[in-house]
Parts: structure tokens; sequence; C-alpha cells
């Protein structure tokens, strides 16, 4: 998978698992599944930070994992 995905101009939707006391805050660019097949993720506390580019799977597995409380 390539590490040079360019989110410049991509909206960035905040999660609703999000919290807003400083923790556990990711963003997701839907939009950017249709045109790169990657489900880019960042910690919306540092928009300007590494943007990790996940497959649909492994994002579904990451909601999947929140959504579960993170228990397994």
């Amino acid at each position: 998978m390539s590490s040079s995905l360019d989110v410049t101009h991509t909206e960035w939707v905040k999660s609703t698992y999000s919290n807003g006391n400083g923790g556990g805050c990711v963003e997701w660019a839907p939009s950017r599944i249709l045109t790169t097949g990657i489900v880019p993720v960042r910690d919306s506390k540092d928009p300007a930070g590494p943007v990790l580019p996940l497959t649909p799977t492994a994002w579904a597995d990451f909601v999947a994992y929140a959504v579960g409380g993170g228990a397994r």
C-alpha cells in the first residue's frame, strides 16, 4: 500500500465514537474510498500529522472494534 496518499483537498469526517475529552479523536475521509480504494484515517487533534491508509476491510474491522468497546 502506498504511503503517499494525497489528502490535500480532502473533506474529513469526525467519528461519532470520538469524545470531547482530549482522547480518541479519529477522523476519516469517506470520499477517498471511491477515488482510491483506501480509507484515510487521522488524529483530529493533529490534522497536519500522519495519515493511516486503511483498506475498506481494515476500516470495517477498526469500526467493529470501536463499537465493541475495544474488546474481542
